[in-house]
């Protein structure tokens, strides 16, 4: 695994991948900093950091966009298949080479609630507390493009899902409080999901049985549900979608709660997107 992470993090330091993503970062946290504070006249850092947290959607794609596509599209996948070490050993020195490119500017933010302090006060606990929230929430935005990275060998069309998924999660709460005004709405999202779901089953397994009777189970337990108390579908959807959203989590930082429900929400985040990208690798080795 060492020599996977000393190749991938080599790698990335001798293109612009790593150099465009850090000044990227730098460039909308350092914006957003500086507008908030200014806007506001008051030294603050954790609400300045939220306030960033939408351009991040832009940002990690970019890094993320050609961890596996690459290798598929020059057909240098084969060889990573051939050397003496696992499949979850490629991914985690893939996974550990860009959560140290993400470190690099990572921890030159660090220094702005030191900045910051010399003209207002800042409460550093909440401003460092958020700070590693932002960079485990981070972890799991490497994680969810490594995954999609390894759908694909196009780049340009891994970076593009990539935005659409990290948009879309960003927007969910708000989305869902406007579909599911009532009841009815929220059990066609529901259904939708279940298809969805049934989708990427098939996409996984290629099994149509499998997929088919996955969606059959989900829409049907739906059913059940509905019709036996329809009340709970009220305003259901936007709690379900507030826990599953990366970005809503963040707030509870910003007010200078350290949320480890939190933590443990983006470490298991990792932990399954690491998962399916391993699984993804697998079942193209074998095929």
């Amino acid at each position: 695994m060492s020599s996977i992470f000393k190749h991938e993090l080599s790698l990335h330091f001798h293109s612009l991948t790593a150099y465009v993503f850090g000044a990227a970062l730098l460039l909308f946290v350092g914006l957003g900093v500086t507008v908030v504070n200014l806007e506001y006249e008051w030294a603050t850092f954790e609400y300045a950091l939220a306030q960033s947290l939408l351009f991040l959607a832009f940002v990690f794609p970019i890094l993320t966009m050609r961890t596996f596509a690459e290798e598929r599209h020059q057909k240098t996948d084969q060889l990573l298949y051939s050397l003496p070490v696992s499949t979850t050993e490629v991914v985690l020195g893939k996974f550990l080479a860009l959560l140290v490119i993400f470190l690099i500017p990572t921890l030159i933010i660090g220094t702005y609630p030191l900045i910051l302090k010399q003209y207002g006060n800042v409460f550093m606990p909440a401003s460092y507390g958020s700070l590693a929230a932002f960079f485990i929430m981070g972890a799991a935005f490497i994680a969810i493009g490594m995954f999609i990275s390894s759908l694909t060998e196009s780049q340009a069309f891994a970076c593009g899902v990539g935005i659409a998924a990290l948009v879309a999660n960003y927007y969910l709460v708000s989305l869902a409080q406007t579909i599911s005004e009532n009841k009815w709405g929220a059990l066609i999202a529901f259904i939708v999901i279940a298809i969805a779901v049934a989708g990427v089953v098939y996409y996984m397994t290629k099994n149509s049985d499998i997929a088919f009777g996955v969606g059959i189970v989900l829409v049907a337990a739906i059913g059940v549900a509905f019709w036996i108390n329809n009340d709970i579908f009220k305003g259901l959807l936007p709690k379900v979608m507030r826990e599953v959203s990366l970005f809503s989590r963040f707030t509870t930082f910003v007010n200078g709660v350290f949320d480890l429900t939190a933590i443990i929400f983006y470490l298991s985040v990792v932990a399954f997107f690491l998962f399916l990208t391993v699984q993804s690798l697998e079942k193209r080795r074998y095929n």
